[in-house]
């Protein structure tokens, strides 16, 4: 069946089994791998950022022609930059320098005008901290104000968490057979996890969460933060609150460190064939340790969050 526009080819990501990962490590359980970068923009992010832009629509925030503005690690920006182009809104992504030049040039080409904003004086690149993000959002209301701009805000916006919940909690449920028992996510704006635990627990209440921080950065959990700067780009900012978890029931929250994080990027790259960033890695490394301990047995989901090929000029793949 042919598409109208390449916007309708996100979401319905196929979701594969990694019982050769599983039974390697000796382990009792399943993980169903939800492949979100095989979407078109090849992150998960663009299932928020057409569900933030159809419910401006429907609302009328968003006026025909309005420039649309978003901070981004370069995922939810390319997202944006493939449903603004195809819809006729200019867009302008906000993104530290310490995110890999792919996100930039790929988000160029896809029509975005890209601003580049400088990280702190004590980072380092591809290691963005909460500062850095602080700094990338105080540009970003800059362009909103003087361009009078749709504000697209992934970390409140509720067309975010709401894509989630209408496409992928439904769609890895049904890929599982029903069966998952439990649902890991590593934190960026919180959205996807809520969105997705939220319609996992409409179809079996007792589907637990857990929120994946890195290690030294899990603000969520509470946990005092001894090391803001890690190599998992696109969330772990840090933050002590995210507005989509405010009334997400969560069950444990779980930390990863970057080198666990890539080594199993690299380890699902070798033994499952799937060529996922390092996101992707702390998720699976999470759901293996949940096999281990307190889910032993059981069926966890999680999402392969953006493809390898973002991460080509990092050390992840040397």
């Amino acid at each position: 069946m042919a598409l109208a526009s390449i916007v309708d080819a996100i979401g319905k990501t196929p979701s594969v089994w990694l019982d050769r990962m599983v039974a390697a490590r000796g382990l009792e359980g399943r993980i169903l791998a939800k492949l979100d970068y095989l979407n078109p923009g090849f992150s998960k992010k663009d299932r928020a950022a057409k569900g933030i832009i159809d419910a401006a629509e429907s609302e009328g925030t968003l006026k025909p022609g309005q420039t649309v503005v978003e901070l981004t690690s370069g995922n939810m920006g390319t997202g944006l930059a493939i449903v603004c182009r195809q819809r006729g809104y200019p867009f302008v992504a906000v993104m530290s320098r310490g995110n890999s030049v792919e996100r930039a040039r790929m988000m160029a080409a896809m029509g975005a005008e890209v601003v580049l904003v400088d990280q702190l004086p004590n980072s380092s690149p591809g290691q963005v901290s909460g500062g850095d993000l602080a700094e990338v959002e105080k540009v970003a209301q800059t362009l909103v104000q003087d361009r009078n701009a749709f504000r697209a805000d992934q970390f409140h916006h509720f067309g975010n968490a709401k894509a989630h919940f209408e496409t992928t909690g439904p769609e890895i449920w049904n890929d599982s057979d029903q069966s998952l028992t439990a649902f890991v996510d590593f934190a960026g704006s919180g959205g996807t996890f809520a969105g997705t635990i939220a319609a996992l627990r409409s179809f079996c209440p007792e589907t637990r969460g857990y929120v994946l921080e890195p290690e030294g950065a899990a603000a969520l959990s509470g946990a005092r933060v001894t090391n803001p700067n890690h190599p998992i780009q696109g969330g772990g900012y840090a933050m002590p609150q995210l507005s989509f978890l405010a009334n997400t029931a969560v069950d444990g929250y779980l930390t990863v460190d970057g080198q666990t994080a890539q080594n199993t990027a690299r380890a699902l790259a070798l033994e499952e064939g799937i060529f996922g960033g390092v996101s992707a890695g702390a998720n699976v490394a999470a759901a293996l340790d949940l096999l281990a301990g307190p889910e032993r047995g059981g069926t966890i989901g999680v999402t392969i969050c953006d493809s390898g090929l973002k991460y080509l000029s990092t050390d992840l793949w040397v």
